[in-house]
């Protein structure tokens, strides 16, 4: 009898440990998953496709208010109505009064379509500035290769709000190639560049951007290492991150303190906890300059 509880005792600890087991690698995936993607979005529906037959009739027919009319009810349709981007884009390249080349291009960010980048393109060095700025702010929509090399040549535009837009949008499309571009853009005072250098920087490129933190406004430096700490570990590993924090440990300064007490409230519990700790030091380090 005692043999036999003995037993079921022992098969009960195993099934017990098996259990914790399987429920410690579940979270262990769970965390880690956590930071591998940690800005994944649930599915977004596609918009609705709109029946653009009768609005490319419009566009065809060249007479200026059917043409506005047209890019109205496009930009109302979105990028539902990117199956009419080729006509406005062949209407733009063919010329148009300087009311509706800026319809067009506006339109053409609105549907969202790469199928229009290239005609924008041809305008981000138009002499008109407006016509410009609406071509390049367009171009962060419609991306691809022409929106990337029309936004790169942006970054020297001689108005300021045009080679901010460039700068920004070279990050939210992601354009990696633009890295030196940036650094370039960085040091010319387009501060716009730091955020998007720190959305698309290696591992070595994100530690030059630290390397600016003294050298640059503190403000600017630190909204590019803000995107660099909260990118995925599979794009950014803890060692990197740690350099940052380092860096801005070493500063000291009330400005430091503060960007450190920012990030430590929004780092998330599922993250490193190496990475945590070195926040969590470098908060106490500060500390002094925050007083």
């Amino acid at each position: 009898m005692a043999a036999a509880s003995s037993r079921r005792l022992v098969r009960r600890a195993s099934h017990l440990f098996a259990l914790l087991f399987a429920l410690g690698a579940a979270s262990a995936a769970t965390d880690a998953a956590a930071q591998a993607k940690p800005n994944e979005k649930k599915d977004e529906k596609k918009p609705a496709a709109v029946d653009v037959k009768p609005i490319v009739a419009k566009i065809k027919t060249g007479e200026e208010g059917a043409m506005k009319d047209a890019f109205d009810e496009l930009r109302i349709a979105g990028p539902g109505g990117a199956a009419a981007a080729p006509a406005v884009a062949e209407a733009l390249s063919r010329g148009l009064s300087l009311s509706l080349t800026q319809a067009a291009i506006e339109t053409l960010g609105d549907l969202e379509s790469e199928a229009g980048s290239a005609a924008v393109a041809q305008y981000a060095t138009h002499r008109n500035s407006k016509v410009r700025r609406a071509a390049v702010k367009a171009l962060t929509r419609t991306k691809g290769p022409a929106a990337s090399a029309a936004l790169k040549r942006a970054l020297s535009d001689g108005d300021a709000v045009i080679r901010g837009t460039a700068a920004s949008g070279l990050g939210s499309i992601k354009a990696k190639d633009a890295v030196g571009p940036l650094f370039v853009a960085l040091d010319h005072r387009v501060n716009e560049a730091a955020a998007s250098l720190g959305q698309l920087c290696s591992m070595e490129q994100c530690e030059q951007l630290a390397g600016k933190l003294g050298k640059l406004p503190f403000d600017v430096v630190t909204t590019g290492l803000d995107q660099v700490l909260f990118r995925p570990a599979a794009e950014i590993p803890d060692d990197a991150k740690l350099k940052i924090i380092g860096r801005v440990r070493e500063l000291g300064t009330i400005e430091a303190n503060k960007f450190l007490r920012d990030v430590q409230k929004r780092w998330p519990a599922a993250w490193s906890g190496r990475v945590r700790q070195a926040i969590d030091q470098a908060v106490l380090a500060t500390s002094g300059g925050a007083q």
